[in-house]
């Protein structure tokens, strides 16, 4: 693509991030956003693989509260949930090193060259120097480290973070696939896009991703370090991108374009239509805050109104049961809450009720 074809709606998105990133700098409701769109997105991401995962489903089974038996795709939108809340509580270019991506894979990936290397050597031969001590000693440490492995290994399996190898069988996996080596060559690729501009970047490097394929599973993982880049290139300071609600707002032949020109603007429009959502989404809730707040005059300090206003901003929903064990009350008390503050019941199931501010 010509850059006359690109420079427009780069420009635009480049605005419109910025634009949402200093809104959501001073917000008092930040926090509250950061936490909903991490729900909002990771249910995206699965609608993007073509799996539907209903949102009170994964608000429920994020607080250990499911009405039902979790499903395959609940499990892998709890998955992203999780993979997001890491990297946007981390430091920026955490996801990006190594270090991240073994930690986000749940597996040890291979340092070559470079002072860590170095200083991993170093331990090593300190750490074999004093197991040569003594034959028990040595066995002792083989045994924790063995017991160390399964654990670290198992909680990321459990997590939906990692597959199990033992799981990787032949006849779907490919033995041949090299997921390290690809992961390499994408990282070596992302360094080149450090002279262009942040969004433009972050197109490329998912256009990368898609085109090296790193993983035989988990390709959504592509689009959550997509969003790391703008963390890290410091375009998005306050929040971790969307680009899955940004791409779900475009129309099917644009979400569908084929090439790697066209690839591109679907992923600059993509971050355009995520940073407008996002705003929209600030002023209404803000709104929403501030009308909800009205309640709050003449109560006692110890009310749980204003915490309750709170929870209603950080979670897409709510059940009875889940703000009964969030502000430790019973069930009843929490639904009498509701009615004082006249939050709206979206719900509509005979098994439980819910509750959002929309």
């Amino acid at each position: 693509m010509s850059w006359r074809e690109i420079a427009v709606p780069l420009a635009i998105a480049e605005d419109g991030l910025a634009r949402l990133d200093e809104r959501l700098r001073a917000s008092p409701i930040r926090e509250g956003w950061v936490a909903r769109t991490h729900f909002y997105d990771a249910a995206g991401s699965l609608w993007l693989d073509g799996e539907l995962v209903h949102l009170e489903d994964l608000v429920l089974h994020d607080a250990a509260m499911d009405a039902r038996t979790p499903t395959h795709e609940l499990t892998r939108a709890h998955a992203v949930l999780r993979t997001r809340r890491r990297i946007a509580s981390a430091a920026a270019d955490w996801a990006l090193t190594q270090e991240g991506l073994a930690s986000l894979l749940g597996r040890e990936l291979p340092v070559q060259g470079g002072p860590a290397s170095a200083l991993r050597e170093t331990e090593h031969r300190e750490e074999k120097a004093a197991s040569d001590e003594s034959e028990t000693d040595e066995a002792w440490a083989a045994e924790l480290a063995a017991i160390d492995a399964i654990v670290s290994r198992s909680s990321a399996v459990l997590a939906g973070e990692a597959a199990s190898p033992s799981n990787r069988k032949p006849d779907i996996y490919d033995p041949d696939w090299n997921e390290e080596a690809r992961l390499e060559e994408w990282r070596d690729d992302i360094k080149r896009l450090d002279n262009l501009p942040p969004v433009l970047a972050v197109a490329a490097a998912i256009v990368a991703w898609e085109n090296i394929e790193p993983l035989q599973s988990a390709a959504w993982l592509g689009r959550v370090l997509g969003a790391s880049i703008l963390r890290a290139r410091g375009k998005a300071r306050f929040h971790l991108p969307c680009l899955c609600v940004g791409l779900r707002a475009l129309p099917r032949e644009t979400r569908f374009a084929r090439g790697a020109g066209p690839r591109l603007l679907t992923f600059i429009q993509a971050i355009t239509a995520a940073a407008e959502q996002g705003l929209k989404d600030h002023d209404r809730w803000i709104l929403a805050r501030h009308q909800l707040e009205r309640h709050l005059a003449g109560r006692r300090s110890t009310s749980k109104l204003p915490a309750l206003i709170e929870l209603m901003l950080t979670t897409p929903l709510a059940s009875a049961q889940l703000i009964a064990k969030r502000l430790e009350i019973t069930p009843r008390a929490a639904q009498d809450l509701i009615a004082e503050l006249g939050i709206r019941e979206i719900t509509g199931r005979g098994r439980y009720r819910a509750w959002a501010i929309i």
